[in-house]
């Protein structure tokens, strides 16, 4: 949600300066969220990465690319050498690149990238956008 909020109105070009001076978020609200399922070993066991940094990355541009063509951005980045990459949080099922659609080529991307380097890849999609 906080980057949501300040990630995306920080990132306007337009802007030159801006200050966050307050933020509440409502007790109810926050009670909702039970923290993540599981933590860094969970991702590191999945991933067979163990003894350095997790390497990824968010794919963008997050808005304009066809399911296919950010498929192949996610190969891209994984073939390169990136241990995942994810989806924006921001990015949701769009006529352009239906939630089906990015999945379908994101799997293909992390076949092919497995394939080619012989290790495990992974890619986060945004499962809110279905």
């Amino acid at each position: 949600m906080f980057t949501s909020i300040v990630g995306n109105v920080f990132g306007f070009k337009a802007l030159r300066a801006l200050r966050l001076e307050d933020l509440r978020i409502p007790t109810s609200y926050s009670k909702t969220f039970q923290g993540p399922p599981h933590g860094i070993q969970v991702e590191r066991d999945k991933l067979n990465k163990y003894g350095r940094p997790l390497l990824g990355c968010t794919i963008k541009p997050k808005l304009g690319l066809s399911a296919k063509n950010y498929g192949r951005a996610v190969y891209e980045c994984l073939r390169g050498g990136l241990d995942f990459t994810k989806d924006d949080e921001n990015v949701n099922s769009q006529p352009f690149m239906r939630w089906r659609d990015r999945f379908v080529f994101c799997a293909e991307a992390i076949y092919k990238a497995q394939a080619e380097t012989g290790e495990i890849k992974g890619h986060y999609l945004n499962a809110t956008a279905g």
